[in-house]
């Protein structure tokens, strides 16, 4: 086994009263770029409690991740994220999000590496 560090400064707020307390988390002078999924949030109005959360603040939303996302729209929201000099991603939904959100924070910050966490395990790139 190879001796490694890690460190993964990822955290997640969920249950009753988690929106409240969200913009605790996020600094004041954030250019926050909120990431989500198809319409639930939406349709349930959790998208608007959490801008609601954020009002007053630097926000830009992302939405349409799809499950298993795709290679092509994480490479959309890096896109973003470097064009608008985002300084802190928020994921708003399930699990493609929180991955594929991930995915957006190591590729915006690490441009000649993402291709690497785009593969699979045997090495073909995902479509």
């Amino acid at each position: 086994m190879n001796n490694f560090n890690l460190h993964t400064p990822t955290r997640i707020l969920f249950g009753k009263g988690a929106i409240a307390g969200l913009r605790e988390q996020i600094p004041h002078d954030a250019r926050v770029l909120i990431t989500y999924g198809g319409g639930s949030v939406k349709k349930t109005g959790v998208l608007d409690q959490v801008l609601d959360a954020l009002k007053g603040m630097d926000v830009l939303e992302f939405g349409g991740i799809e499950p298993n996302p795709a290679y092509e729209t994480l490479m959309n929201a890096v896109k973003l994220v470097r064009e608008q000099k985002v300084t802190f991603l928020l994921a708003v939904g399930g699990g493609s999000v929180l991955d594929g959100t991930k995915f957006i924070a190591a590729a915006a910050n690490y441009p000649e590496k993402y291709r690497s966490v785009a593969h699979s395990a045997n090495g073909r790139q995902r479509d």
